[in-house]
């Protein structure tokens, strides 16, 4: 330097050179949730800057103005750049952008499937279906005109007691009481008067139906009884129908539905509705190791005269056969369930089974 001595810079402008680089290569790599970690660590009261500001007071007095000056050019760079980088929020794009347009992962693949009560309800209908029988549904709230009354059950008899149905209107002061029903032979009653309404008074046409759904009976619940359950019905009426087309028509059902080799068996009983009239039973295990032992599924017969009579449908001309199976209580021979409770519980362990 001419005229003069050449003054070289102070090893704290070296310093406060690295300090500015690292700073900002730092700045550009934090994500935002790492910004204010950044600024105390640089620019707070304990951070690194305001360190090396305590440092100034050992600089010879010569040197003081070019590094304090450098110390203020430094710490005005950090500031503007964080709060440039403050001013863009979340985490820097990533050079790979995701589209989010793309399915997402999937962590469990776990699927829903019917519950067992749905899927054998939909296999029995499907059986019957290849025998020749359509699917008729019916309300579940209804009078007991179409309870009892047409189905030949008449006042004063036990099964309408009050103790054994769920009934909507006392009985013994309303005419014609509304109950939720107590069996889905309704639902015959009513296809049949509407086949005679259609036909202007007389039934024109065969009638080959099956009507599953819901009833209701105040049964203490145990391993075999429910307040609710589920039952399918079927009614077949035509001109010169049998007990061997009943039994016909229910061999074939058994066999499709539990194999060829089902052991099934008729003994008489009685029901207000048909005549003549046989409970329906199969030979069968419900747990694995048990004995088998003849289990009811339901009961059948000819349909009574007095029925026809009351549905508008003339006897002489048309006869008819009916049957009624507990869903339930096919479900727990076909697929070994001790207890109905099982099938009402929710418990994933057991309907991940069926």
């Amino acid at each position: 330097m001419c005229g003069g001595l050449f003054v070289y810079p102070h090893p704290v402008i070296d310093e406060l050179n690295k300090l500015e680089q690292e700073a900002l290569a730092g700045l550009a790599a934090a994500d935002h949730a790492g910004l204010e970690a950044w600024r105390i660590a640089y620019l707070g009261a304990n951070g690194r800057l305001k360190a090396m500001m305590a440092g100034l007071k050992d600089v010879p007095k010569d040197q003081k103005p070019a590094v304090g000056q450098r110390l203020n050019g430094v710490k005005a760079s950090l500031e503007a750049a964080f709060a440039e980088r403050q001013s863009v929020r979340g985490p820097s794009v990533p050079a790979e952008r995701i589209d989010v347009t793309e399915p997402g992962v999937v962590e469990s693949r776990a699927v829903g499937r019917p519950h067992v009560l749905t899927r054998v309800r939909e296999e029995l209908v499907e059986v019957f279906a290849r025998i020749g029988f359509e699917v008729a549904e019916g309300p579940e709230l209804e009078d007991d005109d179409h309870n009892f009354v047409k189905l030949n059950i008449p006042p004063g008899h036990p099964a309408r007691d009050p103790a054994d149905n769920f009934y909507v209107d006392d009985p013994a002061t309303t005419p014609r009481p509304r109950m939720v029903r107590s069996q889905t032979s309704t639902v015959q009653v009513r296809v049949m008067e509407d086949a005679v309404n259609r036909g202007g008074g007389r039934l024109k046409d065969p009638i080959r139906i099956v009507s599953p759904g819901r009833v209701y009976r105040p049964d203490a619940v145990d391993a075999t009884h429910s307040f609710m359950f589920h039952q399918i019905e079927g009614l077949a009426v035509d001109r010169g129908l049998s007990m061997a087309d009943l039994k016909s028509t229910l061999f074939q059902f058994v066999r499709a539905y539990f194999g060829e080799g089902a052991n099934i068996r008729f003994t008489p009983t009685f029901y207000p509705f048909t005549e003549p009239s046989a409970q329906f039973e199969i030979f069968a295990s419900l747990t694995p190791g048990a004995p088998a032992r003849w289990i009811e599924l339901g009961g059948c017969g000819m349909v009574d005269p007095n029925v026809f009579e009351a549905c508008g449908v003339d006897p002489e001309q048309w006869s008819g056969f009916a049957f009624g199976f507990g869903i339930e209580r096919l479900a727990m021979s076909k697929y070994r369930i001790p207890d109905i409770r099982l099938l009402f519980d929710n418990d994933l362990r057991f309907l991940r089974q069926f």
